[in-house]
């Protein structure tokens, strides 16, 4: 139910909806900040950027874990260029698809099912994959070396960024494979909370691991296209530590309510948003 919610509502939105109110982002949240002025300026650009609201696009993704539920949502779509080509088979579930580090396997069969979709295809890479097999493995999804066909998510943990991003980007790099690279500042920075016993992220290691990595791909002249982050709009969500609101591990009992992984809620997730900014600096 909440999946088709929340697609009817970005549909909603995309058709008919002033998308100009997403301009106003509001800093209060962050008054005792020391980075508040930063934000304020961040926060007043964007609000001039009424181009960027009116060419927004809303595209969806998920995790293709269960094999059975996906090929149940995969047909077979006719060629539409009109030069009468055998067409492709595409998963009508989301626009792009990714695999799991846990089911990444070159020869298991999310990866089978992976090379034979003409959907952009992802792949979640983290400190047990070795460079070899990474290369491998874009190899197999990517055969015809088309742009934007694959996505490498990276999810180390923090304090492990420096020690793999550099070999993977060069392993993919020797292949000759074009990848676009995105950072999962989260999957890889969970804990439990030992003081209430609760799963959560701190989020100054989820800032870390998102800024490692974009310093990385920079010293490697590779570039850091997008961020993976699990996040919600409420405010009053109580699920991941730190941030400038200052949430502590006994904070958390206060309204945690996920039933799978920790969440920024909606004023850390700001800050998340402001602190990127400030990391990737002014468009060049």
């Amino acid at each position: 139910f909440h999946s088709a919610a929340t697609l009817n509502y970005l549909r909603s939105l995309r058709m008919g909806a002033d998308l100009s109110s997403f301009l106003e982002v509001d800093t209060a949240f962050a008054a005792k900040s020391a980075e508040h002025a930063a934000m304020k300026k961040i926060a007043e650009g964007v609000r001039k950027r009424a181009d960027a609201a009116a060419s927004a696009a809303f595209y969806t993704s998920h995790e293709a874990m269960q094999l059975n539920l996906e090929e149940a949502l995969t047909r077979h779509v006719p060629d539409a260029s009109g030069k009468g080509g055998p067409g492709a088979h595409y998963n009508l579930s989301a626009h792009l698809v990714w695999i799991g580090d846990r089911t990444r396997q070159l020869l298991g069969g999310h990866v089978e099912y992976f090379r034979g979709l003409a959907n952009p295809v992802g792949c979640k890479v983290g400190p047990s994959m070795q460079p070899d097999e990474l290369a491998e493995l874009v190899q197999i999804l990517n055969p015809a070396k088309e742009e934007g066909k694959v996505l490498l998510i990276t999810r180390y943990g923090a304090a492990k960024v420096e020690e793999h991003l550099p070999k993977h980007i060069e392993a993919v790099k020797a292949t000759g494979v074009p990848v676009v690279w995105q950072c999962d500042g989260v999957h890889g920075n969970t804990v439990t909370a030992k003081s209430v016993n609760l799963k959560t992220r701190d989020f100054g290691d989820v800032m870390a691991e998102v800024t490692k990595a974009l310093g990385v791909h920079r010293a490697a002249g590779s570039v850091l296209a997008g961020v993976h982050l699990e996040l919600t709009g409420q405010e009053s969500v109580t699920e991941c530590t730190g941030g400038c609101i200052g949430l502590s591990e006994e904070d958390l009992k206060k309204n945690y309510e996920t039933f799978c992984d920790p969440r920024l809620n909606a004023m850390q997730a700001l800050e998340a948003a402001f602190t990127i900014a400030a990391a990737l600096g002014p468009p060049k």
